[in-house]
């Protein structure tokens, strides 16, 4: 394994069930990572290639990983926890690390409660990642309970791992690997009642209703969940997007990922990644704004009414923005990111758009932050986007916070700041001076 030191295990509590989870990387948007049957948290990175796969990743994105209650380092529980219950988890360490919308990426028995997920709070989900997922398991035969026999019975030796990671199979070290994360993950009680409750999954009927854009991975010689059921899953979720890779293997970190985390990066980003000499590097003053308290706004307002919110924040985000001679780079659902090749500018479109969304009912907080940013395509890129968004998390409601590097550049331009103190930003080293702009 590489010699990066990993990420440390926290705790997020749901109800009153504490989640163990990670987090890994720093960039601009969040990506969680729904797992599959077998869970543990730390003990997964020493499986080949899983830790390569997560680093991936975290270069576009803060990569979050967790163990579903009943398993891994999370609190054991009685029987085996509901979709209704997953979801829970899910929303509560996406609470704990102030992630307010995600793509989830859910992998295999994940990706049902990923779509009861996607489905029920919208609001909160980017977009939608399935790999070798189901909406319904017919491939298990009628002899169920002998099948959850043999599997509790075997549990512990690898066993499982013929169908999980089948290229593998035959190394003897990677199956005492994988012997043990079994033991790691759940006891055979706990798998027992794990496996029939996964066995009555039935999530077809919902799936008309997942409106976020989806993207249904599968390798179509799956040995554990046959092809024709991501065929099947992807058929029925409206517009989204199939992609079938070569081999058999059921986890998504083995074998040949890199199309793979190519189709994920571009489905997530719009680009694929670039070589360093193809990024132009430009200094540029970062913008990311954000709605204060959205989804409490959305469950009070409903649907119809929060989108037409929306649309009018979009469509005025993007006359402020040009007049204040800025690139709107995107909307990010209840915000936006906009870069600005001169910092006063910036810091007074952040003040007018705040200024202008309050006035219809939008309060709004904004991060700025001046730095080298990485050109790719219609996207940036780079620490000082990380910066940007960042700065912004520390803001309270209808407030404009800058780095001191967009005060010292600014200096004689008109505005004021006040200092709100020094910093920890989270992934980013060192102390950060933060100041309140006003004009």
């Amino acid at each position: 394994m590489s010699e990066i030191a990993l990420p440390e295990t926290r705790y997020a509590l749901s109800g009153d069930v504490n989640i163990a989870y990670q987090v890994m990387g720093t960039g601009p948007l969040d990506i969680v990572m729904v797992p599959g049957f077998i869970s543990h948290v730390e003990f997964t990175h020493e499986l080949a290639g899983y830790t390569a796969f997560l680093r991936r990743l975290s270069t576009f994105a803060r990569v979050v990983t967790f163990d579903k209650r009943g398993q891994g380092l999370s609190d054991r529980i009685s029987g085996a926890p509901s979709l209704e219950q997953r979801m829970d988890d899910v929303r509560a360490v996406m609470d704990e690390i102030g992630s307010q919308r995600a793509v989830i990426v859910g992998f295999s028995e994940g990706s049902a409660m990923s779509v009861l997920f996607a489905a029920t709070y919208p609001e909160r989900v980017m977009q939608l990642i399935l790999f070798g997922g189901f909406a319904f398991p017919t491939f298990l035969s009628n002899d169920l309970e002998e099948r959850v026999a043999r599997t509790v019975k075997a549990w512990g030796t690898g066993e499982i791992m013929k169908t999980v990671i089948p290229s593998q199979a035959a190394n003897q070290d990677a199956l005492s690997q994988f012997a043990k994360l079994e033991r790691l993950s759940a006891s055979p009680g706990a798998v027992r009642a794990i496996a029939l409750l996964n066995a009555q999954i039935d999530i077809r009927s919902i799936l008309p209703a997942v409106q976020v854009p989806t993207l249904v991975l599968h390798r179509s010689a799956d040995v554990r969940v046959p092809i024709e059921a991501g065929r099947d899953l992807a058929a029925r979720i409206p517009n989204a997007k199939f992609i079938e890779y070569p081999g058999d293997d059921h986890a998504y970190w083995t074998g040949d990922t890199e199309a793979l985390l190519g189709d994920i990066e571009e489905f997530v980003t719009g680009h694929r990644e670039s070589s360093s000499t193809e990024l132009e590097r430009v200094l540029a003053t970062v913008l990311f704004t954000d709605i204060v308290d959205s989804t409490r706004s959305a469950a009070t307002m409903g649907d119809q009414a929060w989108r037409r919110l929306l649309d009018k924040h979009d469509e005025l985000a993007k006359q402020v923005v040009k007049k204040h001679r800025g690139a709107l780079i995107k909307t990010t659902g209840d915000g936006i990111l906009a870069t600005f090749d001169g910092p006063g500018r910036a810091v007074r479109c952040a003040l007018a758009f705040g200024s202008a969304a309050n006035q219809i009912g939008i309060p709004l907080r904004a991060g700025l932050h001046t730095g080298e940013i990485e050109v790719r395509g219609s996207d940036i890129g780079g620490i000082a986007v990380h910066v940007a968004a960042r700065v912004m998390s520390q803001c309270q409601s209808s407030e404009v916070l800058v780095s001191r590097v967009v005060t010292d550049l600014v200096a004689g331009a008109g505005l004021q700041f006040s200092e709100r103190g020094s910093y920890e930003l989270k992934g980013v080293p060192g102390r950060w001076d933060l100041f309140a702009a006003s004009t």
